[in-house]
């Protein structure tokens, strides 16, 4: 499909207090809820919705309503659960599954340790949630795992990406669409973002 670089100076204020070396545990958190919130509201842009009619105090109109079963988030552990919060700010109450993705610090590639989903994958469009989309291996073994599970419709929401974590989701899986607050240079030879901000996971835990 696509993917989806959003472009705005809200998004660019806090993406650039993220990665600043400086940013405390706390804030460091918080700025990944809130950087989460606005790549989740573009990436339900089309979320299917039902009409309604509401009572206002002056009176009624028409309104529509957003069907919060028909999706499930799955971070993608640990990092990804730096982002659910961002989820809940605008879709409290979002149906969850939870994917473990270890990488192996010499090849890099990912194995698969835990996998927890909702039911009927097959129905419910699967936003996957992961700060870091770097080489590209954690994220396309887990939509594939995802996959195999019976999900159909499947959306990726980074906060960071780099060209050849995007390279390798489009060659891998090329009916996904990717939303990313940003795209960066590239992957060093240690499977760090450059610039990005270092490993999100440490920063959002406090394990650095």
């Amino acid at each position: 499909m696509s993917t989806n670089i959003l472009n705005h100076p809200l998004i660019d204020h806090k993406l650039s207090l993220l990665r600043g070396v400086g940013t405390s545990t706390k804030d460091f958190r918080e700025l990944t809820s809130e950087i989460s919130t606005m790549v989740v509201y573009e990436a339900l842009h089309d979320a299917p919705t039902v009409s309604t009619m509401v009572k206002t105090p002056m009176g009624r109109t028409k309104g529509s309503l957003v069907d919060s079963d028909n999706f499930v988030f799955v971070p993608v552990l640990r990092a990804g659960l730096g982002m659910t919060d961002g989820v809940l700010q605008i879709m409290p109450n979002a149906k969850f599954g939870h994917i473990g993705m270890e990488r192996n610090e010499n090849t890099l590639e990912p194995r698969n340790y835990y996998f927890k989903m909702p039911r009927h994958l097959e129905a419910r469009t699967v936003c996957v949630l992961d700060p870091m989309l770097a080489t590209g291996g954690s994220a396309s073994a887990a939509i594939t795992e995802l996959k195999k599970a019976g999900a159909t419709k499947i959306k990726l929401l980074v906060i960071l990406a780099a060209p050849e974590g995007i390279e390798r989701v489009e060659e891998d899986h090329p009916d996904i669409e990717i939303y990313t607050a940003a795209v960066d240079e590239y992957v060093n030879n240690a499977g760090y973002i450059v610039p990005g901000l270092g490993d999100a996971g440490d920063r959002i835990y406090g394990t650095a």
